[in-house]
């Protein structure tokens, strides 16, 4: 790859410099990884925490319901909200998908939000995953934290300052209203928003849509039309996409045998954990398991 960087543009020859591999690298800063795929990945389901994407080379065009949202070098991803979706990803050996990707850290978002002072109503409902077009700012803003991770003294002495300038380019930019929304606390949006995170977090447990609906303070009509507006699926459907998710990465991170990982995402049923895992993914959890261990092996 080092004979290719010269053609490269700026940023993607740093992202490229600091990847030694497919796959996501994490770096000296806390929350900040670089993304590097060298082929073309077909689409595939994928959970993505709240985050800034930011594309340097190659494109990913993401399936959330019936939207497409395309990144490229030309905008950047705002992830407010951590959505199973679709994601297709175009790369290749000559041409890598190269990027960076900055975690949203809820205090820091919340300290900023308080700080810029009331911003106004915004005019349409928030979007819980959109592409924003790249601003000069952010481009100036992105280098420079892709810059500051070559050191790792720069990381620890300038490096939550570059996070900042990232986060407040974003909170500037069309997807403001969404992240503002996440820390104001108001309306049927940052309900929602709070349904899906302790989903997130207590994703084996059970849930009834009345349980949901009432800690979202909204009857079960209402909560069940707001959450599918903003989530493009039904509560049950997210909850099992959720679940089938966070298993594949169990299978392929933690070690986890198919019963184990059935059971640790809050199947009761193995058989059925695998017919909705291949139905899913395309491929039984076992069939996952196999070709994991012989990638490692």
């Amino acid at each position: 790859m080092s004979s290719l960087l010269p053609t490269y543009p700026p940023l993607a020859r740093t992202i490229a410099a600091l990847t030694q591999a497919d796959g996501i690298t994490q770096t000296h800063l806390p929350g900040v990884s670089l993304l590097c795929l060298g082929r073309h990945q077909a689409r595939t389901p994928l959970l993505y925490e709240p985050s800034l994407t930011v594309i340097a080379l190659g494109r990913k065009v993401g399936y959330l319901g019936d939207r497409e949202i395309h990144y490229n070098p030309g905008h950047y991803l705002v992830q407010t909200l951590p959505l199973p979706f679709e994601c297709e990803t175009h790369g290749s050996p000559e041409a890598p998908l190269l990027g960076i990707s900055v975690k949203l850290d809820p205090p820091l978002l919340s300290e900023m939000v308080m700080a810029m002072g009331d911003a106004g109503t915004p005019a349409l409902s928030p979007k819980p995953m959109a592409s924003v077009a790249m601003t000069e700012g952010m481009q100036h803003a992105v280098a420079r934290l892709a810059n500051t991770l070559k050191c790792e003294t720069e990381c620890a002495v300038m490096g939550m300052s570059r996070i900042r300038e990232v986060v407040f380019e974003a909170l500037k930019g069309e997807q403001g209203p969404a992240l503002r929304a996440l820390v104001n606390g108001q309306g049927h949006y940052s309900r929602i928003a709070q349904v899906l995170s302790k989903l997130h977090v207590n994703f084996a447990d059970e849930f009834t849509v009345e349980q949901l609906a009432q800690r979202a303070s909204m009857s079960v009509s209402t909560f069940h039309h707001y959450f599918k507006q903003i989530t493009r699926t039904s509560p049950a459907q997210y909850l099992k996409r959720l679940r089938l998710i966070k298993a594949q990465q169990l299978l392929s991170q933690q070690g986890h045998n198919v019963n184990q990982a059935a059971l640790a995402v809050g199947y009761r049923s193995v058989p059925q954990f695998s017919r909705d895992y291949k139905r899913y993914f395309g491929e039984s959890p076992l069939q996952h398991r196999r070709q994991e261990q012989m990638l490692q092996g």
